[in-house]
């Protein structure tokens, strides 16, 4: 049996493992995990649009697909959903002129906010300031699509609700 010995003193060994502790933190964080909400009647265009520009942009954030692949009851869906967003650091609404009628979208805020994920709403398919927005999407958190208020709003998002 060999005995090692170190001639470092206990306060040094402390700070060597703290700044390892932090460069391991900071190496190993994932990319912030967004929810996407969106009209699926009219709107799937720009969601594959959205999550395409997402992958080959500077914005440091990953979309998840969870689109029902399969037809269920309402209460499977809204278990599943609620799953999926909890697992999420935010849901982002792609916000288009047709979001009154965009009922599960009003679901999925709703689950988002009583899990306390972050929200926030991007304007799509020529919608505005004068659009109808979900239930639950304020005014005041819907943004153009434009990368670099985009990625402010991602962090912004990273310091609210359970992300704080």
């Amino acid at each position: 049996m060999t005995e090692l010995t170190c001639d470092l003193q206990p306060l040094r060994v402390y700070s060597l493992l703290q700044n390892i502790f932090i460069i391991e933190k900071d190496f190993f964080m994932a990319d912030p995990r967004a929810f996407l909400s969106f009209d699926f009647d009219h709107n799937e265009t720009h969601k594959i649009l959205f999550a395409g520009q997402a992958k080959n942009s500077k914005t440091p954030f990953s979309i998840q697909d969870w689109s029902a692949k399969s037809a269920m009851t309402q209460a499977e869906w809204e278990a599943i959903v609620k799953e999926k967003v909890n697992k999420c650091n935010m849901l982002i609404v792609l916000s288009g002129k047709t979001m009154a009628s965009a009922a599960g979208v009003s679901k999925e805020i709703a689950m988002a906010k009583a899990q306390a994920v972050p929200v926030f709403g991007v304007y799509v398919d020529g919608a505005n300031t004068t659009s109808n927005l979900p239930t639950g999407l304020a005014r005041n958190r819907t943004i153009a699509w434009e990368w670099d208020n985009i990625s402010a709003a991602i962090d912004q998002m990273m310091g609210e609700g359970k992300n704080k």
